[in-house]
């Protein structure tokens, strides 16, 4: 933990339902604009094929490097928190969404059960999200391995930048 009470956590973003990247630009807005928490890194955007149900559009995905003084459980609410604002219906697992901000890791916290797994069980396995957080946390390690590492042996097929730089969130492209 920082002097100024604030510590470092990782969300990983998605979206594939109207605007996803207007939607995931305002979810870092309404972050930043918190007093408890602030963006520091931002990763460049990604157009994803769908994974798991793939039956539906491609989706963009990024990541953040937020530090914040909520604990982790209070930061997986602000994140809900800021999804359910943005119209963000659960239907089905891994299908169509207009948001979604998923904490991925939190400092060196681990913890299984309850409602928050840290780091997030299955992120070492997903591309979709070990490529936008090697773009911000390379170094990061997680289950005793870096993310680039575990970018390595990850399925990255289809992953492709989308052109934005990583103040993309924050220039009014969206």
């Amino acid at each position: 933990m920082s002097s100024d009470g604030f510590r470092r956590a990782a969300l990983g973003l998605g979206g594939n339902v109207g605007d996803p990247v207007r939607a995931m630009a305002e979810a870092l807005r309404a972050l930043d604009a918190r007093a408890d928490c602030r963006v520091v890194a931002v990763s460049r955007l990604y157009r994803t094929p769908p994974w798991g149900k793939t039956d539906q559009d491609w989706f963009f995905n990024a990541c953040a490097l937020v530090d914040t003084r909520l604990r982790p459980e209070a930061l997986l609410d602000a994140c809900l928190g800021i999804e359910k604002a943005m119209k963000r219906e659960r239907r089905e697992r891994w299908g169509p969404r207009t948001i979604d901000i998923d904490v991925l890791a939190y400092e060196d916290v681990e913890q299984a059960g309850g409602r928050l797994e840290l780091p997030h069980p299955r992120m070492t396995g997903r591309g979709f999200v070990l490529m936008p957080l090697a773009d911000i946390a390379p170094d990061l390690v997680v289950s005793g391995r870096t993310v680039e590492d575990w970018l390595g042996a990850a399925d990255v097929a289809g992953i492709e930048p989308a052109g934005a730089g990583p103040d993309w969130w924050r220039e009014g492209l969206t």
